[in-house]
């Protein structure tokens, strides 16, 4: 059975989540950020990184939700499973090799204090104590990207996939009323008492974990099965509106963490991914770009491969050796003396989200010619007719779900 061709508005959406991955990364690693309690923090770079961040906080999710979208109405692929996860160790392997290579008496010392973006010092130190260690214990990582949670959304996703066919299953088998109530009460839990609390909850991990991948997944099936009409109509004015909800509700709470501290945790609220707006963004933003005309010809190939190549991105620039350094490789390289200012930041900004995203592409692109010449040498072995048997078990599908 031919696979489905692409839709090029969502490839183009999942290019889009993942610029404002590697934009959410930079205000994080350059210090352009609000610090709660910190009036020093509140400068001009600082409330337009505040800006940005609220208008990008919408991506994960949206990954998520176009997974589970199209997913629902397609088959488990035990053999795109097999796929995602040689990807992932690729990635996982071959980054420290090449550091290694170009690096060969050790990585540059990144500086403990340094001045970010925004003028403020940022401790560089304190955020890569934990990338030092060496040794077996560092190639544990390498080897068990999954199971070390190397990358935290990498190992999600990953097992996320893995439950497909008993989400997809559950979903097709329940009434709509029955997936309504079902989602009402994990909604409730996972977003709604926590979007309200002015405490943490120890249950609460912030939407950073497979559990709240479930919940979004079986949202976006829903939206796949039944939609809705109201938002669907108003995609973008419920992504804007909520987003512009968000950068409220965080500078208010910054005022008041300038005159009590327990008002801290709840400035970091809408930064969570389980945060009610958060979710609400990301299902604007989908149906904003659901609405986007792409005419078929040159420009929706390209945009269809990138689409593909930009999980790579994700998996070159968070590898633990990487995550907390090629911020300042890059400033150092572009900004040697230090400057700051808006300007400054744009420069910054600019760059490092363009080097990033050109360098995943093409490696990505790179590894997708090598994976394909590998499949066709090794088509005809016991490990891929057993593959292909189990795909054909299974079921196919298309595949504008998860992976490749």
């Amino acid at each position: 059975m031919s696979e489905k061709k692409r839709m090029a508005n969502y490839e183009l959406l999942r290019a889009v989540a993942m610029l404002m991955i590697l934009l959410m990364h930079f205000l994080s690693h350059s210090g352009s950020l609000l610090v709660a309690g910190s009036r020093e923090s509140f400068n001009g770079v600082t409330l337009l990184g505040t800006v940005l961040e609220f208008f990008c906080i919408a991506a994960v999710n949206t990954y998520v939700l176009i997974s589970g979208f199209f997913g629902v109405k397609t088959s488990f692929r035990p053999a795109k499973a097999v796929s995602l996860l040689f990807q992932i160790w690729f990635y996982a392997l071959l980054v420290p090799l090449a550091l290694r290579i170009i690096f060969p008496e050790g990585l540059p010392l990144m500086p403990e204090k340094a001045v970010g973006a925004a003028g403020l010092i940022v401790d560089t130190g304190a955020r890569s104590a934990g990338q030092n260690i060496q040794g077996i214990y560092k190639w544990i990582w390498y080897l068990f990207p999954i199971e070390t949670e190397h990358y935290w959304f990498a190992t999600s996703y990953f097992i996320l996939y893995l439950l497909t066919p008993v989400l997809n299953g559950a979903v097709r088998a329940m009434s709509k009323r029955q997936l309504q109530i079902t989602l009402g009460g994990l909604l409730i839990l996972f977003c709604g008492m926590k979007s309200m609390s002015p405490v943490v909850f120890a249950f609460d991990k912030y939407g950073y974990d497979l559990a709240w991948f479930i919940c979004v997944y079986l949202v976006a099936a829903y939206l796949g099965l039944y939609g809705h009409p109201v938002v669907e109509k108003r995609g973008w004015a419920v992504y804007v509106g909520s987003s512009i909800g968000c950068i409220a509700i965080h500078l208010g709470m910054f005022q008041l963490s300038l005159k009590s501290d327990s008002w801290g945790y709840y400035f970091s609220v809408p930064y969570h991914y389980n945060f009610l707006l958060c979710l609400l963004a990301a299902i604007g933003l989908f149906y904003g770009f659901s609405k986007l005309q792409i005419r078929e010809g040159c420009l929706a190939a390209v945009i269809r491969k990138t689409g593909v190549l930009c999980f790579g991105v994700y998996l070159l620039h968070e590898h633990v050796d990487l995550r907390y350094r090629w911020y300042w490789w890059i400033r150092n390289w572009i900004n040697p003396s230090g400057k700051t200012g808006i300007g400054v930041f744009f420069w910054e900004l600019s760059v490092c989200v363009v080097i990033l995203f050109t360098a995943g592409i093409f490696i990505d692109y790179v590894r997708s010619i090598f994976f394909k010449a590998a499949g066709k040498l090794l088509k005809n072995t016991a490990a891929c007719r057993f593959l292909q048997r189990l795909d054909e078990e299974m079921g196919t599908g298309g595949q504008e779900g998860m992976g490749e």
